[in-house]
Formats: C-alpha cells, sequence, structure tokens
C-alpha cells in the first residue's frame, strides 16, 4: 500500500474503534479526506484507495483541483473553509456539501446564486468555543442564554425558507487544546444545539438537522464520542502541510 493509502486505512480503523467504543455503528460516520494544499495527484492515490469525499478550504485553489482530478461521478467535493460573500457564486452548485455557511447573509447570496434548478446542501456554521479568530453563528453558552439560542433560531427559519439551499446540519471547530478530551464540551454543546433546533422545528424532517461536522485530526475520535457524523481530517491522511 502507499502511504496515503496506509494512512487512510488506519484513520478508518481509529474512526470505527471509537464508534464502537460509543456504542455506535461505524457506518454512521463520514469521512472527508481534507486535501487542502495537496496535489491533484494526492486526492486521486486516495480515491484509489477507496476515498470518496474530499474537503477544500480555498475556492480559488479547490475548482482548478476538481477540475485536474476529473472523475466527477465517483468523488464528492466539500466546501470545509470560510467563504466570503463575494465568493457565493463561484461556491454555489459546485460543491457536495458547503459546511461553513456562518451567516444569514451568506446563505442569502449563496441561495442567488445555486444554478437554476439546482439546491445546495449546507451545514450551517456555529461557534461554540466563543474564540475570536473563529467564524460561524456567535454561539458561546447557548445553552445558558435563551436570547442567543433564540436569534439563532430565527436566522435559522430564514435560512431553511431559502428555496435553492437545503440546511443538513450543524459544523463546529473545538480549540486547540492539550488533549482530545478537553475538546469534548465543544463537541457536546454542538450536539445539544443540533436537538435543541429539532424540538424547536418538529415540522423539518429529520435530514434536516442530521448531521453534526465536527472533529480533525487531534481531536476526531473525541467528537465520534459525542455524536459527530462527518470528521474531517487532514493531516493524518496526507502528512504535515508545508
Amino acid at each position: 500500500m502507499t502511504s496515503i493509502a496506509q494512512s487512510l486505512h488506519r484513520v478508518r480503523e481509529r474512526i470505527a474503534e471509537a464508534a464502537l467504543r460509543a456504542g455506535r455503528s461505524p457506518d454512521s460516520i463520514l469521512l472527508v479526506a481534507v486535501s487542502k494544499t495537496m496535489p491533484p495527484e494526492a486526492v486521486l492515490e486516495a480515491l484509489t484507495a477507496g476515498q470518496r469525499d474530499f474537503g477544500e478550504n480555498r475556492v480559488e485553489e479547490a475548482l482548478p483541483k476538481m477540475a485536474a482530478v476529473g472523475v466527477v461521478d465517483q468523488v464528492r467535493w466539500h466546501m470545509v473553509g470560510h467563504v466570503q460573500s463575494r465568493k457565493a457564486r463561484e461556491v454555489a452548485g459546485a460543491f457536495y456539501l458547503v459546511h461553513s455557511v456562518d451567516s444569514l447573509r451568506l446563505a442569502q447570496k449563496l441561495n442567488e446564486r445555486v444554478p437554476e434548478g439546482q439546491v445546495q446542501d449546507v451545514l450551517l456554521e456555529c461557534n461554540v468555543s466563543g474564540e475570536a479568530s473563529k467564524y460561524g453563528f456567535a454561539l458561546h453558552g447557548w445553552e445558558r442564554e435563551p436570547a442567543r439560542f433564540e436569534a439563532f433560531a430565527r436566522d435559522v427559519a430564514a435560512i431553511l425558507a431559502l428555496p435553492r439551499l437545503r440546511v443538513r446540519g450543524l459544523m463546529t471547530m473545538a480549540p486547540i487544546v492539550e488533549t482530545p478530551e478537553q475538546a469534548r464540551p465543544f463537541f457536546a454543546s454542538l450536539r445539544a444545539l443540533r436537538d435543541a433546533l429539532r424540538a424547536h422545528f418538529p415540522e423539518q424532517p429529520a435530514e434536516t438537522f442530521e448531521h453534526l461536522s465536527m472533529g480533525m485530526t487531534d481531536d476526531f475520535e473525541a467528537a465520534v464520542a459525542e455524536g459527530a457524523t462527518i470528521v474531517r481530517i487532514g493531516r493524518a491522511i496526507f502528512g504535515e502541510r508545508t
């Protein structure tokens, strides 16, 4: 096996082990291989090893790479990085799933730019850590501040009404901590937020708030323990970035 194939195999093993420890099916967790800064050849190597879902951070890097990789029927591309409103035209309709819708304004811009006849699946990025360096709806301490949750719920209602977007869940990034266990409260907060939204919008189908995209190379096992359905892993698969 190639080194990327070996790394993928080990990551999948770790995901499965974490899922089983949590009493979950390994099949309930989608692995997105974050290929930012990696060349198309690395993506093709991972594709040969059975990986189908790939994540990119910047649309200006992603689109040429997507064209170079080709095989569009075999690859599902995810936008996992911050999307500027002025880039909405390039992002809308180009990705299988946009993980990083972090404001009502961005959602509206994407909705305007989705090609006629298409629907763009999105996740709502939530900043549950309160870190100023992170994007996302401001939801730190939402459990203790009903007004914060109500404000978010109003934005969610407006996004749910957009005809060309389809909400599929939530995304977050935990802060950098010394041990993965220290990240668990942030993942637990996102899971509880998802459950609160389900209760707040009982008329929505289950798939509206199906996904929790959380967990990266350093903390994905803790995220799986707290209910992640999507993990975004780059370094553990492709190695250190230069």
